[in-house]
């Protein structure tokens, strides 16, 4: 190999190794025949995204959001993924959907609708998504709202001020706002969905969200910190 090449191919690899520790993997998505147009995330200047996270293809990244490691945000199959601003992705939570397009025609079934734009998945402002929890698409997220640990929310709409407890299961429900989600409950009909409790002043989780966001915005505001070297 001629050294100038070696040393071209050694200069970017340098660069993409810099990059991820500074950002994460930030990456567009491949062309697929389910989407054969080529998206960059959208990340907002505020944000941070640990070096062990992943934001790939048609996603949007508001202000002051913490992605914490081991997150995948995928915008690789439903196309266009929206988290709100001051909203938290923690430890090994998935964001993905399925697809929105396939060919030259759209997949309505597969998105959600919000102020007459479509989205895979959206995501309100002030949102906790706990540990290993999981939003697959079509799904939305209204604002404040807390979905712990492990818990699965898919073909699920959530609105405003909801607690979604540790393990619970939504699939294919929409939850009206001011409820909370027992955990490891599994909810799988509109029926259940609508007799879910109200959340009230006994609620002992009812500002769970409120103190998570304030830990999870000064993560964010704190910048990248640089890895100790051994």
């Amino acid at each position: 190999m001629p050294r100038s090449l070696a040393l071209s191919l050694s200069l970017i690899l340098n660069l993409l190794l810099l990059g991820i520790a500074l950002v994460g993997w930030v990456a567009p998505n491949v062309p697929t025949t389910f989407n054969p147009h080529v998206a960059v995330p959208t990340i907002a200047a505020s944000a941070r995204i640990h070096p062990l996270a992943a934001v790939i293809g048609s996603v949007t990244i508001g202000e002051l959001i913490f992605i914490a490691p081991g997150a995948s945000v995928r915008g690789d199959e439903g196309q266009n993924i929206y988290v709100g601003d001051h909203s938290n992705v923690q430890d090994g939570v998935v964001i993905h959907g399925l697809e929105t397009f396939e060919g030259d025609h759209e997949l309505p079934e597969n998105e959600v609708q919000v102020s007459g734009k479509t989205y895979s998945v959206y995501i309100g402002k002030r949102v906790s998504l706990a540990h290993q929890s999981q939003v697959h698409g079509p799904a939305r997220i209204g604002d404040d709202t807390f979905v712990g640990m492990q818990a699965l929310v898919f073909r699920t709409e959530l609105g405003d001020h909801v607690v979604v407890e540790p393990g619970a299961k939504l699939i294919g429900v929409k939850v009206a706002s001011g409820r909370y989600v027992p955990a490891l409950t599994l909810v799988t009909t509109q029926e259940q969905a609508d007799t879910l409790p109200l959340i009230t002043s006994a609620y002992p989780y009812r500002n769970l969200n409120e103190g998570v966001v304030t830990v999870n915005v000064q993560l964010a505001k704190a910048g990248q910190p640089k890895q100790i070297s051994r």
